[in-house]
């Protein structure tokens, strides 16, 4: 059971890394990758960024500025990531190199408890985002799902954006 969950984390993390890769190369385009996999919370499951992985991820990233050199400057939309309690899609402002705004355009919102969840931890997401300039913060505690989905479309706009 171990060693399908490292499987399963396995591919859906090249399959993120690769989603990433190809919209951070197509600069004002748009690509279309599905990585899935599967994640058990809890139990020592598939991990991705910061211990979680989403349900599945569905790369349709939209890129809104110019990237020369290492000073990026726009909007950049992450992919929109699909989870089992809804999809969860980013969208960052960049200017001079720097991330100047976190926006979610769409967090998860399955049921009553799912909404009350993403409305705690988006603004503690998007503070921690702006201090680091980088997807590598925290998961929120009791919002892993939310969180990893969050950290997974913001790390595709943040590489849509070249950062």
């Amino acid at each position: 059971m171990k060693t399908r969950g490292t499987v399963a984390a396995a591919v859906a993390s090249a399959g993120i890394l690769l989603a990433g890769w190809q919209a951070g190369t197509q600069a004002g385009g748009t690509s279309i990758i599905t990585a899935t996999g599967t994640t058990a919370e809890g139990s020592g499951g598939a991990s991705g960024t910061n211990g979680s992985a989403p349900d599945s991820a569905t790369t349709k990233g939209t890129t809104k500025g110019t990237t020369s050199g290492t000073t990026a400057a726009g909007t950049f939309t992450g992919a929109d990531v699909q989870t089992r309690l809804g999809s969860v899609q980013v969208q960052i402002t960049v200017a001079g190199g720097t991330i100047t705004d976190v926006t979610a355009l769409h967090l998860t919102d399955d049921d009553r408890k799912s909404i009350q969840i993403s409305n705690r931890a988006a603004p503690v997401l998007r503070s921690e985002v702006l201090a680091a300039q980088s997807a590598d913060v925290q998961t929120v505690s009791g919002a892993t799902v939310t969180s990893g989905a969050y950290l997974t479309s913001l790390q595709a706009a943040i590489d849509a954006a070249n950062l």
